[in-house]
């Protein structure tokens, strides 16, 4: 039978995504060969130390826990919106952790990102010059396994690499967003949408070879079959988009995503944040230090970010009240230019 909730936010990964139910009929992918989705341990170096804490701690409020299902049974990406340090970045190394989707495939997105960079990235001078080096080499007869030799020179990226044919989808994550040229968004309407993209280099060359080329992937060195240049998905991947609301985006954008609104978390949640990162209760001082950063944040942008890192020195120093006083308030400045000289 089905599974609701699939992704419970808990801290305990588990094979719920088997029992998640067919796509609906318009958003079902059939792409292959399969392909098998590599353990979260595969690559130690796939996840910083920092991020895999925060998989392992993270704590989803109710409705963030709602619309993760909801993104994961419609096979939509799910848009996270909020202010710093709600954790929009860490939920998608969490329910990758729980799900056992494997390593978070991640792609960090500034004003000069573009589409064809999150697809793929093909160097053909490092090509030229390999081929000038065979050249120069004498001839031994042996038949070239690859006869264009294109794919020792193309790797595809993190949103490439999520749309391969994996039997369970992979993670991605698509780090804030709202920094895009204004054409990403748009750009990528497409691809999410069809669940599929082109490699034109690839597709040029299969007349004069094997229909079959073996291209890197991101992040590791391993290689992936991809037939005539085309990757299509076979499991639609948990993409979650993060953007702190600095801009507006089209409405066909968010016509495809399903949204999620993260906000400050209240007193309970922050005392259960606490709890996660410091394996028990909060002392005193450090719910003098959780109510002192709940009065200040409706003042501006404060991130949990910086009242753990309060917390943290304040469990593992001795210094005096005084001085943690004014430690705190020096490590939770307001984030924004105009609040940054405020005190507590």
């Amino acid at each position: 039978m089905p599974l609701w909730p699939v992704y419970t936010g808990t801290k305990e990964p588990h094979d719920g995504i088997a029992l998640l139910p067919d796509p609906p009929p318009w958003r079902a992918f059939d792409g292959g060969p399969a392909l098998a989705t590599p353990a979260d341990g595969a690559d130690t170096t796939a996840t910083s130390p920092d991020r895999r804490h925060r998989a392992e701690t993270y704590r989803a409020a109710p409705q963030a826990v709602q619309l993760v299902n909801a993104a994961l049974y419609l096979r939509r990406p799910l848009l996270v919106t909020g202010p710093p340090g709600t954790g929009k970045s860490s939920l998608a190394y969490a329910v990758a952790r729980e799900l056992k989707l494997g390593p978070v495939l991640r792609w960090n997105i500034t004003s000069r990102s573009t589409l064809h960079e999150g697809l793929y990235s093909y160097d053909p001078l490092s090509r030229l010059y390999a081929a000038r080096q065979a050249a120069a080499r004498p001839a031994t007869g042996t038949p070239q396994e690859h006869a264009d030799g294109i794919e020792d020179h193309l790797r595809l990226g993190p949103l490439g690499t999520a749309l391969l044919p994996y039997t369970r989808p992979r993670a991605l994550l698509i780090d804030e967003i709202d920094k895009s040229d204004l054409d990403l968004p748009n750009d990528l309407l497409n691809v999410l949408e069809e669940g599929q993209y082109e490699i034109p280099e690839l597709l040029r060359s299969h007349d004069t070879g094997s229909p079959w080329a073996e291209v890197m992937i991101d992040g590791t060195h391993e290689r992936v079959p991809v037939e005539r240049g085309r990757v299509r998905c076979r499991a639609f991947p948990f993409v979650v988009l993060t953007s702190n609301g600095e801009r507006e985006f089209p409405p066909a954008f968010l016509r495809r995503c399903v949204t999620l609104r993260l906000r400050q978390p209240d007193d309970a949640h922050l005392a259960d944040i606490v709890r996660a990162h410091f394996d028990g209760e909060p002392d005193a001082y450090a719910e003098t230090l959780i109510s002192r950063f709940l009065s200040r944040v409706n003042g501006g942008d404060l991130a949990t970010d910086q009242l753990l890192n309060a917390i943290y020195l304040a469990r593992s120093s001795d210094l005096p009240a005084e001085s943690l006083d004014e430690l705190a308030r020096q490590l939770m400045p307001y984030l924004g230019d105009a609040h940054r000289s405020d005190g507590f």
